[in-house]
């Protein structure tokens, strides 16, 4: 009896460690399962973290991220668009396209809404005791003269009723002064941000381009007092040729090369302009910005393909004309200067205006060379898909920008 009742607890106690040891072996198992799914998950947070055009609130700067979002139809809002075109008194025929025939006026309605953040309410006057006894100067091409008049716009309501609001040409300064405010906006004509052929703000339009691919100086002495300063050149970079070259205009003694190679003529522009500043930048005085590149469409056909556009794009046909390699310079350039000391402000606003392919003039505005027969015939051949009609996607990096300066 006593043998048996001994075999019987031996017998238990094997089939006891037995059950313990399964237990075991399955909590391991599940619990190597529940591991690996959260190094699947987080693996997967450090894919899309690692992303240019992120989801998430926040820059790495603890900024909120406004270049990551989307397009929202408003046309409920009485604030939004937040001037109109016929009330601004800085308009210019370039980006007045309701003046000039547009009827289809939704592309004004469009809202840009960041993820899981909001675009802060744009304040004139905040921003003009921000901008007393400062300047702030645009500093590049075309696509930075859109973008004043439509920081102009913006302020404009908020300006006082005794202000002259014109702007004034002098030399490559296009500005506009307020007295009251001792403030003063404006563009610097300097589409390569180097020294070229282009400079000239009445001749610009002169076939063959030639840059001085080391000598911004000339420029330079005109915006470097500036308290802000905000850049962007790209557009004139996408000749497929030009002349670069190392010496004065019309000196017998400077070297001339015709080059192609778009990304390492820009690199070297750029990184001319990235060596002065850090040589001659006053950095607690002023605040550096850098406009990603204003995409622009063209078709398969290589014309123009805003014409008859009507609706943002959110099916990711991104008919964009952009370099990736020429945006990557901008970036490297601008981490190196970061490294060196001088912090700039790279605003994104590339990927949110690639969708509104809807919002450029198109054919609604003034064409100051008269269009040929031929061309009246084919509306794709002269659409202008670059820029942006006003108010418009421009007024989005302004309120952008105003909260990077109103924050400095």
């Amino acid at each position: 009896m006593v043998n048996k009742t001994w075999d019987f607890f031996y017998k238990f106690h094997n089939l006891t460690c037995l059950l313990l040891v399964s237990l075991l072996a399955v909590a391991l198992y599940f619990t190597r399962e529940v591991n690996y799914l959260k190094f699947l998950k987080n693996q997967q947070k450090l894919h899309n973290d690692d992303k240019n055009y992120s989801s998430t609130s926040t820059s790495s700067s603890g900024r909120c991220d406004f270049f990551s979002g989307t397009w929202i139809y408003d046309n409920k809002s009485t604030t939004y668009p937040i001037y109109k075109e016929r009330e601004c008194s800085f308009m210019e025929d370039n980006y007045s396209c309701e003046k000039h025939g547009r009827k289809d006026l939704k592309y004004q309605h469009w809202r840009w809404q960041p993820h899981n953040c909001d675009i802060p309410v744009f304040n004139g006057t905040a921003l003009l005791e921000k901008l007393r006894g400062k300047k702030l100067i645009f500093v590049g091409d075309s696509m930075n003269r859109n973008q004043l008049v439509s920081f102009l716009c913006l302020i404009d309501p908020f300006l006082p009723k005794s202000s002259n609001k014109k702007l004034i040409l002098k030399g490559n300064l296009y500005y506009f002064h307020d007295t009251e405010y001792n403030t003063t906006i404006g563009l610097y004509w300097s589409p390569y941000l180097v020294e070229s052929n282009a400079d000239l703000v009445l001749t610009y339009r002169a076939k063959g381009r030639a840059v001085r691919i080391d000598s911004i100086e000339n420029h330079a002495r005109h915006w470097n007092d500036a308290d802000f300063l905000v850049f962007d050149t790209y557009v004139w970079w996408s000749n497929p040729m030009m002349t670069l070259i190392w010496g004065s205009f019309g000196s017998p003694d400077a070297i001339y090369k015709t080059v192609g190679k778009k990304v390492r003529r820009y690199e070297m522009a750029l990184t001319t302009w990235s060596d002065w500043l850090e040589l001659n930048i006053n950095r607690t005085k002023t605040k550096l910005f850098f406009m990603s590149v204003s995409p622009y469409v063209t078709g398969v056909d290589g014309l123009s393909d805003c014409f008859n556009r009507s609706e943002p794009i959110f099916t990711g046909e991104h008919l964009k004309a952009t370099n990736d390699s020429m945006l990557g310079i901008v970036e490297m350039v601008i981490e190196k200067m970061e490294r060196r000391g001088v912090k700039v402000e790279y605003m994104r606003i590339t990927r949110m205006s690639e969708d509104r392919i809807d919002a450029h003039p198109s054919i609604y505005k003034k064409f100051w060379v008269p269009l040929t027969e031929d061309e009246k015939t084919q509306p794709r051949s002269y659409s202008d898909c670059l820029h942006w009609c006003l108010p418009g996607v421009p007024d989005v990096w302004n309120q952008i920008l105003y909260d990077y300066i109103i924050k400095s």
